[in-house]
Parts: C-alpha cells; structure tokens; sequence
C-alpha cells in the first residue's frame, strides 16, 4: 500500500489535506455493506476517506451524521476516522459509542438521522466493516448508494480530501435505554410465566444488549431468569466464532439449556442482529419456523387494528412453510432475494408487517422496516410465556418440511455446475427460477432446492427442503454429486 507524506492537518476551521493512500475500495465494498480485513482492505485511511463520501454524496453538510460500533479492537478508532472524514465535509457527528447493529437502525429511525455502525457480522476477529442506513433507517446497497459512496471515497484516496472552510462538531449519546425501551413498549414480556432462558452472546454485543432489554441492568425486571454465556464484550472471540448458523457454534449453548432445564435458548451473532433460538431439549428451532410463529403473531396484531391483508416478506430460502401459513391466516406473502437492504426495501414498498430469513434476520414495520434479532426473540418469548406447552411442542406447528440448512461448495465454475443441475433434470416436473441463484420447485413431489453464488465468500450455495427426512437427503446428495463433479 503506497502512501504519499500527509499534509499537516490544521484544525479550528482552516483546509486541511488527508494522506492519500493507494487502496481498491472493490474489495471490501459488497452489496450491502462493507467488510474487509483490519490494515489491508479497510484501513484507518480509508474508513476516514468513506466518511467523508458518506456526508458528500448524502448531502449531509451541515446535518446530523450518527456514529457507533461493535467490540472488535479496531472498532474505536474507525469510528474516530470516519467521525474526522464525516466533520471534514461539514456534517455535525453524534458518536453513539458501543452498539449493536439494531441500535444503529434503531438510532437513525427514532432520531431522523444517517448513521453508520462499525462491525464485521460474525466474521472472524481480523474483520471489521460497515453497515450504513439513511434518516429513518432506510437502507443503503448497491442499488441506492453504496457504490457511489465508494467511488467517491476512491477519489479520495487518490487525489486527497480538502476539508471545507467550516467543518462539523462532534458530540456524544448514548441510546441504550431508549433502545431497550421502545423494544418493551413493542412486546410486554411483564405478565408471562416465569422462563429460564440461557443466551449466548458469543462475546459480542447482545452481551450488552440482553441484560438492558431482557434483564435488570437499566429497566425493572421482568418474569425471566437469564443464565448468561459468553457476556464479556471480546472482538477476539475467545469462545467461539460469534456465527450461530453453523452448528458448532450452539453446542456449548445446547448443553447449558438441558444441564440446566432450562426452557429455551438464545444466541446472537456478533452485531446481535440475528438471533438463533434452541428449544428446551437443545434442538434448534429453524429460522423459518421461527419466522412463522413471528409472522402469525404480527398478522394477528395487525388485523386487530384492521389491516385487511397483513403482508409479510420471506426471502426465497425460507421454508414454504412460511407464505402457506401466512396465506391461511388471511395474509398476503411476498418473495424476494436475500439480503437485509434489499428485504428493507421491499418491506417499505409493500408496507410488510414483518420479513423472515432462513439466516435468522427478522424485520419490523414497528421497528422501520429493518432487521433486529432481539425483537423476535421477545416474540419467542411472549409466544411461549403466555400458554404451558413447552417449545418444542410450540415450534412443531410451524416446522412441517426437512430442511438441509445452508450447504458451501467452493466450486471455480459455479455457472457450470448449475447448468449441469439444470440439464440432468431437464425432463423432471419441475419449475425453475432466476430471482437469486437458481430456484428448482418439482410440481408434484413437493421438494425444492436453490442454488446461489455467495455475494461476499467463493461458494456456491445450496438450500434443500423435502417433505420427509428421506426425501431431503435424496435431492441433496444428488445435487452436490452434480455440482462438485
């Protein structure tokens, strides 16, 4: 990475000139945000360099800019710089300090404001990136900004950034309490049954979250008996990876739910804005059937105040299970491609009461369209604290199909791979769409698969779900013979 000498930076409203430093924005800045390695392809330089475009093609000089992150060691001073490049430009910045990515929606919803959050997800320690949202919570992808926000910090990093004659100020808020408070307004958890619930933050921020919304650390307490794993806030992960989608990373929460007769489990990724539940014989409950009991509840809610046709949003890889239950109960489904900027969008076009993904985001008209893990926890909750079954006979109703989960192939071909699938079942009952991937739907068998390139990792991935074990497995292991010949 070359870097040219920096121009001394003069504060108190005269121009300064930002180092200018040789970096390729393409790789860190995907389709909905951006993620990069620590010193190499998201650096000090180029996080001050993106904060300065966020404020230029936003056209926020002069504005309010919110500024937060996760706990990864990096996390402070990205916030730092992006503050430095954001005031450069003119935008007044309120740093909201340590947050989950929620609490940034959360911010920029209550407080009518842009913001960006530092956090990599449950990506590993060397990670870190961006998730940015315009006034109002509303997303920023590819399609409504990002790239522009990247090509303008490229140039940046090219050709420096002269800061304006009269720059922004810089002040401090902390949200905390009104975030853990707008939630309990949404759900009312104070009348349930007493719950034993063990919750597993993974060292990442729902270890902050969860004693505020769901504990006593700020507000009264409420009928649940928390029994924590993983609190201390460490970027390093010195547990396990912050990412509950991959099995490994629940067992230690499965054990602690049956050791200690607990009624369920949760746990949260890094950024705590997905969140995975396990019943009380430490099973899994899937995403999508979490998704539905969620969808059932908003719909009842939202017909209760004379919603005629609730419409909920359900991105291509969640069960079916999801629009026929919506469908039955006077609902409206929407299908859309995955990702949580493009299912936001979609939310705001349909005017959706809720959104499900199979990777365990969940979205909220009440929460401004945007995604938050703990918000459907709370609905796990009150479903299960207001009647006696335990989860598991709770859950069932809503998990009628076999699923294979999300299967990686690193494959160099992906386009061939699929054409190949596409061929083999070329005489097969079968309907196939392109929205995201390849979707295969057999008329007849009542199974379906999808393929799909990953947006920020080399696979190739696979969802299959059949309405039997037998079935399931059949479809998968053919289809992975095909695609990784």
């Amino acid at each position: 990475m070359a870097v040219t000498p920096a121009i001394p930076r003069v504060f108190g409203g005269r121009p300064r000139r930002i180092v200018r430093v040789s970096i390729n924005l393409q790789e860190s800045f995907k389709a909905y945000d951006v993620r990069g390695i620590v010193g190499q392809s998201i650096t000090r330089e180029s996080v001050r360099a993106t904060g300065a475009a966020f404020v230029d093609v936003l056209d926020l000089s002069g504005k309010t800019v919110l500024v937060g992150g996760d706990m990864r060691p990096s996390s402070p001073e990205f916030m730092d710089e992006f503050a430095d490049g954001a005031t450069a430009r003119g935008a007044d910045v309120v740093k909201i300090g340590l947050i989950s990515t929620d609490e940034l929606y959360f911010a920029c919803g209550v407080l009518d404001a842009p913001g960006v959050t530092f956090t990599a997800s449950h990506n590993p320690a060397e990670y870190n990136g961006m998730k940015m949202a315009k006034a109002g919570a509303v997303p920023i992808s590819s399609e409504t900004g990002l790239f522009d926000i990247r090509d303008a910090a490229q140039r940046y990093l090219e050709s420096g950034l002269v800061a304006l004659e009269t720059t922004g100020s810089v002040s401090e808020r902390d949200i905390l309490v009104d975030y853990a408070q707008y939630l309990r307004n949404l759900v009312d958890l104070s009348s349930i049954r007493p719950l034993k619930v063990v919750v597993d933050a993974g060292n990442g921020m729902a270890g902050m979250t969860t004693p505020a919304v769901l504990g006593d650390a700020v507000l009264p307490a409420l009928p649940l008996d928390v029994s924590p794993l993983y609190f201390d806030l460490d970027g390093t992960f010195p547990n396990h990876p912050a990412n509950p989608l991959e099995p490994a990373n629940l067992r230690d929460l499965q054990a602690a739910v049956v050791e200690q007769g607990a009624d369920l489990g949760l746990a949260f990724d890094g950024d705590a804005d997905r969140c995975f539940v396990v019943d009380e014989k430490g099973d899994p409950v899937t995403p999508s059937a979490i998704a539905a009991l969620v969808a059932e509840r908003e719909i009842a809610r939202a017909q209760a105040d004379g919603t005629e046709e609730p419409v909920v949003i359900h991105n291509l890889i969640t069960s079916k299970a999801v629009p026929e239950l919506v469908e039955s109960l006077g609902g409206r489904a929407v299908r859309t491609r995955v990702g949580h900027s493009f299912i936001k969008g979609v939310m705001a076009r349909e005017n959706g009461v809720f959104g499900g993904e199979h990777s365990a985001h969940y979205y909220f008209k009440d929460f401004f369209n945007a995604d938050t893990g703990m918000l459907a926890a709370m609905h796990v909750l009150a479903a299960l604290g207001t009647q006696e079954r335990p989860l598991s006979g709770l859950a069932e109703k809503y998990a009628p199909y076999v699923a294979s989960g999300e299967i990686n192939s690193e494959i160099e071909d992906k386009a061939a791979a699929v054409t190949r699938v596409r061929e083999a079942l070329a005489d097969e009952p079968i309907d196939v769409d392109d929205m995201d991937g390849t979707t295969f739907t057999h008329r007849t068998d009542g199974w379906w698969f999808n393929l799909r390139p990953s947006n920020t990792e080399p696979f190739l991935r696979l969802n299959v779900e059949g309405p039997d074990p037998a079935t399931m497995e059949r479809v998968r292991d053919e289809v992975l013979g095909l695609i990784r010949q």
